[in-house]
């Protein structure tokens, strides 16, 4: 019975260090604000003002899923609608992070990120952790999974 237990136990523990490895599940979450209207006049502001280099958190629903930017770093490329309907495109890093799986029209994402201005509605970035730890981390959560 010890052996079945300890054999288990490697097992979970391996399994937990892939995941981490991953980046698709830590230990302790990234924390998630309950006001998604905070991030969405944050950003309102921030498009107004034309401002760029905000760090924001908010959600919105996925309008279009475009194909991967594969020039340099390769980015998965969404675009999102906030409820106050302001699009933005969202660049997650796929070098640094994993894929958001699954990813359709219509679904709801969460994220953390930097906002860069453009006359479109901006561009949602830094969506991930930053390896060289000079930049605040930043995460997509999408079907109660966080990327980062």
């Amino acid at each position: 019975m010890m052996k079945k237990l300890a054999a288990l136990a490697i097992i979970l523990f391996g399994l937990s260090i892939g995941a981490l490895k991953t980046g698709v599940f830590a230990p302790e979450a990234p924390q998630v604000s309950s006001s998604t209207a905070a991030g969405d006049a944050q950003l309102a502001r921030a498009y107004e003002e034309r401002r760029s280099s905000v760090q924001v958190q908010a959600a919105g629903t996925v309008k279009k899923v475009l194909q991967d930017d594969n020039d340099g770093s390769r980015h998965q490329r969404f675009i999102i609608e906030l409820s106050t309907g302001q699009t933005l495109l969202v660049a997650h890093n796929i070098d640094l992070a994993p894929r958001v799986e699954d990813l359709r029209r219509g679904d709801r994402v969460e994220f953390s990120g930097e906002y860069e201005w453009s006359q479109q509605g901006g561009v949602i970035h830094w969506t991930h952790r930053d390896p060289k730890e000079r930049h605040i981390d930043g995460w997509i959560r999408h079907k109660g999974k966080f990327y980062w």
